[in-house]
């Protein structure tokens, strides 16, 4: 699928999508957790700290970090791998994928709204 927007749409787009997390009773996400959390919903599992790390260029403390504030949330949830005891394995949850399913609906009705889509 391509949605055709421009630059200053998109910004639009993003700016109200934004505006709407802060202003809705969810808990609000730094851009750097948001993208921890689609990383683990929309790419293939397994996750790890170190392959997130990997993928978004910053150290295991970071992933850590976000991952315990998330984890706090119930958004994700962390087990040691079976195969490999050295390795944490993060986990989706009910309420992780409630959460982004709540968002990209959002998000849609923004675009809907705006006539981006």
């Amino acid at each position: 699928m391509s949605i055709n927007i421009t630059a200053g749409q998109a910004l639009r787009l993003w700016h109200q999508s934004n505006l709407h997390m802060v202003l809705d009773d969810a808990p609000d996400l730094s851009v750097r957790q948001i993208a921890i959390l689609l990383t683990i919903y929309l790419e293939t599992p397994p996750h790890t700290v170190r392959g997130l790390a990997q993928k978004l260029n910053v150290s295991k403390p970071v992933i850590t970090r976000a991952l315990d504030s998330m984890g706090i949330l119930g958004l994700v949830s962390r087990r040691r791998d079976e195969n490999d005891k050295r390795n944490v394995l993060i986990q989706r949850t009910v309420e992780g994928s409630l959460y982004l399913e709540k968002l990209g609906d959002m998000i849609a009705e923004q675009a809907r709204q705006q006539g981006e889509i």
